[in-house]
């Protein structure tokens, strides 16, 4: 009978990853850090068990989308209030709050349960192509 592999604490390796998103397209920009997150692109994944790598993202503005999405695509948040509902195109997401975009994409890719939050919580996007992330020597993402 063939043992499940359970990766020890003092096995796992968590490394930084760098990602420029200039010019990347949304959707496969935020598959690539979910994966990251996760840590499936190692040999020694398990679900359920933080085998994923630190993700720094830089220039979160200059994201693209395809299509009419820049006008068409919302995002929704309520006050817990009646008619308390907003609505904010991805143009003007983009404009003001980048870094919103990226994290919504990324996180509709996690689980949502204890663990994706925490994931979650693990992925650091920047605006700019500046991050205060050097000691961690993170490398760059081809």
């Amino acid at each position: 009978m063939q043992k499940t592999y359970y990766p020890k604490p003092d096995e796992i390796s968590q490394d930084w990853v760098l990602v420029d998103a200039n010019d990347q397209n949304l959707g496969r920009l935020s598959t690539q850090i979910a994966t990251l997150l996760l840590g499936k692109h190692k040999a020694s994944f398990t679900p359920g068990v933080e085998v994923g790598d630190f993700v720094v993202v830089l220039n979160a503005r200059r994201i693209r989308v395809t299509g009419n999405k820049l006008d068409d695509k919302m995002y929704y948040s309520h006050s817990g209030y009646p008619g308390g509902l907003k609505t904010v195109k991805l143009r003007d997401q983009l404009a003001k709050h980048p870094d919103r975009v990226i994290r919504a994409a990324v996180w509709g890719m996690l689980p949502h349960n204890r663990f994706g939050r925490k994931l979650l919580k693990k992925l650091k996007i920047y605006s700019g192509p500046e991050h205060p992330h050097a000691a961690q020597q993170p490398k760059r993402l081809d």
